[in-house]
């Protein structure tokens, strides 16, 4: 009953597939040779059935709601699938980012990461401490690094990821680069970010959920940054479709730029890893944003739009 504690829990959110209900949801009841058969067969009445699933789960997600318990959408479009599927009221309760997220994406701060082409864990490990030093005062960014090294096993390329944003990821991206070129590092880094970042996207039911400025389908900025990270010398630009809530939903930026130990690289990573995040910064205050407007006056960005 919903006077049982168990039903009680502090917060909820979904963590599924969503966005691909032919292949990333399997319906509720259905064994997995039956989900693997018809998938072949008869790919639309998967679909079907998996909305169907996703629309009850949708409703108890809306009924915690409804009680007061925190609830978020965790960014696969699950509220979207519900809604097609005739549940209204589907996207009552938010999305992530619009909950809790768009305060850091104002300062221009998401997900930064970067990989030793050696291959040597060594490598990551050094370069976390060169974060720890560079950014003395954020406990919370020293916990993650110290329980990543101890908790999370690499897979493939050693690796690391933590949230910076305008003024930390230039430093820390210039920084690795003298460690490659002082010998510190063994080898190369390769420094990117997910495309869950604060000015690369154009997503209206995940990172541009409820803008200020109702702009949440506008897709110039993603253009603007991967535009504006190409003309600043990333080594890689790409432009998808799709990413995190499926096709037809979202448009995204990313890139990669590497980290070689040379001059030309230090002016790179200086012009990339700025401009960056400076377009997260120039996109919220752009919408309004009072955090964003004072992030991009205390950092010096020129924007026309707030004046000085």
């Amino acid at each position: 009953s919903r006077s049982d504690p168990r039903y009680q829990p502090d917060a909820v959110t979904d963590q599924t597939s969503a966005h691909d209900p032919q292949n990333g949801y399997m319906p509720a009841g259905w064994s997995m040779e039956e989900w693997t058969e018809r998938r072949r067969t008869n790919p639309k009445s998967v679909a079907q059935a998996a909305k169907a699933s996703m629309a009850v789960q949708v409703k108890a997600m809306l009924d915690f709601w409804d009680r007061g318990i925190p609830v978020v959408d965790y960014g696969n479009n699950i509220r979207q699938m519900a809604q097609e599927t005739g549940i209204a009221n589907a996207f009552d309760y938010p999305g992530f980012v619009p909950a809790y997220v768009r305060p850091l994406f104002c300062r221009g701060i998401g997900p930064f990461r970067w990989a030793a082409l050696s291959g040597d864990p060594e490598d990551i490990y050094r370069t976390d401490a060169k974060v720890k030093e560079l950014i003395p005062d954020n406990p919370q960014l020293h916990q993650w690094l110290d329980m990543a090294q101890k908790r999370i096993s690499f897979q493939g390329m050693p690796s690391r990821i933590c949230w910076l944003g305008l003024g930390d990821r230039d430093r820390v991206g210039r920084a690795f680069n003298q460690m490659v070129a002082s010998g510190e590092l063994s080898a190369p880094v390769v420094i990117g970010r997910d495309h869950l970042d604060s000015g690369s996207v154009a997503s209206p039911n995940r990172e541009t959920e409820q803008m200020k400025d109702g702009s949440d389908a506008v897709s110039d900025w993603p253009l603007l940054n991967a535009l504006l990270n190409t003309a600043s010398g990333a080594t890689w630009v790409s432009f998808h479709h799709g990413g995190g809530v499926g096709i037809g939903f979202s448009q995204h930026a990313g890139l990669v730029i590497l980290a070689d130990g040379s001059e030309s690289a230090d002016q790179k990573l200086a012009r990339v890893l700025w401009n960056d995040p400076a377009t997260g910064v120039m996109r919220h205050a752009d919408a309004g944003y009072e955090e964003a407007i004072d992030c991009a006056r205390t950092h010096g960005l020129n924007l026309p739009s707030i004046g000085k």
